[in-house]
């Protein structure tokens, strides 16, 4: 350890050490993008005047990854031992904001455990009479590396970040030969974290080997697919970790800058690691002569443009130069001619995060996890029709139904598994047999699907696998860069003829059509177009029977498609019926007014309505009116109904 970091660490600590070790009551309140989006902001606004009336600090951290409990909060109590009831650092949730007293009260009274029982969740610390968060089924079966300071520090802190080990690792890759620190991250055996899996080691002894003096670092960070949001987490709760992996991959290529390529929809994350960014050159761990090492290296934060065809490398280097994010031809390969068309290399986030431990602790401690062709962790994000949605970090080669079933507690309701979507709109779909998949490439690439960046949604039986694969497939097709007419087109093709097969003109033929449509794509530019038709092979492969019985008997077992079902009232007496037809976006349900008999006197100032009525061609199935009245309108195949009509 060099005496700059020896000096930077002892001053780190000391200024955490109110934190690291409190003497007061120390609330910590996670604050990331999941959880503001359940009102933690106002939880927070609402804690600030209880928590000084309370004699409490109230602290900033990132997630512990427990998102169906969010807002989350964290109570550690220095005043109470682990060995008393509430001592330790115990975990709440989910917290209202107008519940802030009630709680404040309760976690910081003399009996917190029975006091809080209501938003109790487990003790991230030992902790007498309160459950150990170590045997809740979401926690228990994680391994904890990446995601080890998470929801503990504050992103925002340096010093907490330093005081917890970051840049050491830093400190000793300075010192390092650059083809010694490629050799053990390749012995470490770390692949491309955003589904590529290719060895990084290797990729950065390319750039290594390239000659010029000028090279660049890429950092992709653009994380386009739904359900997926490990990148996200990675920046908002650790930012520093990703700062100091980019740092030491800089030694190891000879670049001496880079750029951290985020999505414009994460502007938390935009925003916290812009401030590490500024901290880090503050303490001198990023810029000129880092640790006295005669090291120069400093990175800047681009925005990207919503594209997500920019999450293909090619893509995302032209975003970067400025110009129209569009895939280029290879070769040349970005560590041959990359931004600006000097020598680049462009690493996932999760990738370069992994890099400091592996410096710390070695590649035989990194391999003590996972398997020979994944070795260490992998963080998850899971979600879909789960009980337990959230993110979690797991050795690779683990059960996905351990993961989903078990971590994420399987479909609410008691409601039956029928799917799995891995590896976002380009990784295709996977039946439920096959939740008991090892998560590692291998398995997932010999079924024709992607492991992806960590994105799982699993999917029960009351979604349909013909609705997933037109959505998947509309989504490649709109994001497609148009660069090629054979993604483009192709892309147009396969919607249209899931559009049709949706509204009950499927023919036979149509599989035949699939498969040529999918024979063309591969011969698409990039990764984009080739893998667009991965979820129709999916559905084609493993949902055949509810594909056939679109396009043979023209029904929907699930009941979603707009050309083959129908929704109708069943019961004129429901109140809500007023409300599903105020929010209805196309007004097709409606009271059609009653002529008077011409016989009868009728008050003029009135107009007798009739019964409720659903104009089925304005109806667009947006399924509104039966989530606000699901005991009086329900969907019935519009062939059996017209059937009975007849």
């Amino acid at each position: 350890m060099s005496s700059a970091y020896e000096e930077l660490r002892e001053a780190a600590e000391l200024s955490a050490a109110p934190r690291r070790l409190p003497s007061r009551p120390l609330v910590r309140v996670d604050l990331s993008t999941s959880s503001i989006a359940a009102e933690a902001d106002r939880l927070w606004e609402a804690l600030e005047p209880l928590a000084a009336e309370h004699d409490a600090e109230l602290m900033r951290v990132g997630t512990l990854g427990l998102s169906w409990l969010e807002p989350v909060v964290e109570v550690e109590r220095p005043d109470l031992s682990a060995a008393a009831s509430g001592g330790g650092a115990v975990v709440y949730g989910p917290v209202r904001p107008e519940q802030a007293a009630e709680f404040l009260a309760a976690a910081l009274g003399d009996n917190p455990t029975e006091d809080a029982a209501q938003w109790l969740i487990g003790a991230r610390t030992p902790t007498a009479g309160a459950p150990a968060l170590a045997d809740h089924p979401f926690w228990g079966p994680q391994e904890r590396r990446l995601m080890r300071v998470m929801g503990v520090i504050d992103p925002e802190s340096i010093d907490e970040a330093i005081a917890e080990g970051a840049y050491e690792a830093l400190d000793r890759a300075v010192e390092m030969d650059p083809m010694a620190i490629c050799d053990l991250v390749l012995a470490a055996g770390v692949g491309g974290r955003g589904g590529g899996g290719f060895p990084a080691g290797q990729k950065w002894k390319f750039l290594l080997g390239a000659p010029g003096p000028t090279k660049y670092l890429v950092c992709n960070a653009d994380e386009g697919d739904p359900g997926a949001f490990v990148n996200r987490v990675l920046m908002e709760s650790d930012p520093h970790l990703v700062i100091e992996g980019m740092a030491i991959a800089g030694k190891a290529t000879g670049a001496d800058y880079g750029f951290i390529y985020i999505r414009d929809e994460y502007p938390l994350s935009i925003a916290r690691m812009e401030l590490a960014l500024a901290l880090a050159r503050e303490r001198g761990v990023l810029g000129e002569n880092i640790f006295g090492s005669g090291f120069d290296f400093d990175l800047e934060i681009t925005r990207g443009a919503g594209s997500y065809v920019c999450g293909e490398e090619t893509g995302l280097i032209a975003s970067v130069e400025g110009i129209r994010g569009m895939p280029k031809i290879r070769p040349p390969f970005p560590a041959q001619k990359g931004v600006f068309s000097e020598p680049s290399n462009v690493n996932n986030t999760e990738t370069y995060a992994n890099v400091p431990l592996i410096i710390q602790h070695g590649d035989a401690w990194y391999r003590e996890h996972g398997t020979e062709s994944d070795p260490g962790t992998k963080m998850f994000s899971i979600s879909g029709s789960l009980e337990r949605p959230g993110i979690l970090e797991v050795p690779f080669g683990m059960g996905m139904d351990d993961l989903l079933l078990g971590c994420g507690g399987g479909p609410p309701g008691g409601h039956a598994p029928k799917g799995i979507q891995p590896g976002g709109p380009l990784g295709g779909l996977l039946p439920a047999s096959d939740l008991g998949l090892k998560l590692e490439r291998p398995p997932f690439t010999e079924r024709g699907v992607l492991l992806g960046s960590g994105g799982l949604i699993l999917f029960d039986e009351r979604a349909s696998a013909v609705d997933l694969t037109k959505y998947f497939s509309e989504f490649c097709e709109d994001e497609s860069c148009g660069r090629c007419t054979t993604c483009h087109g192709g892309s147009q093709r396969l919607v249209e003829v899931l559009e049709r097969i949706m509204h009950g003109d499927g023919r036979e033929e149509d599989l035949e059509r699939i498969g040529a449509i999918d024979k063309t794509l591969q011969n698409a530019n990039c990764l984009h177009g080739q893998f667009t038709p991965y979820a129709v092979r999916g559905l084609v492969n493993y949902f055949r029977d509810e594909l056939d019985t679109h396009i043979v008997e023209k029904r929907d077992p699930a009941r979603v498609a707009p050309g083959l079902t129908r929704y109708l009232i069943t019961d004129q007496s429901d109140p809500r019926l007023e409300q599903a037809a105020a929010l209805c976006p196309t007004a097709c349900i409606s009271r059609a007014p009653v002529e008077a008999d011409e016989d009868e006197e009728s008050d003029a100032s009135s107009e007798a309505l009739g019964d409720w009525q659903i104009d089925q061609l304005a109806c667009i199935h947006c399924d509104v009116c039966r989530e606000v009245a699901p005991e009086s309108i329900r969907v019935e195949d519009r062939v059996l109904t017209m059937l009975s009509v007849v």
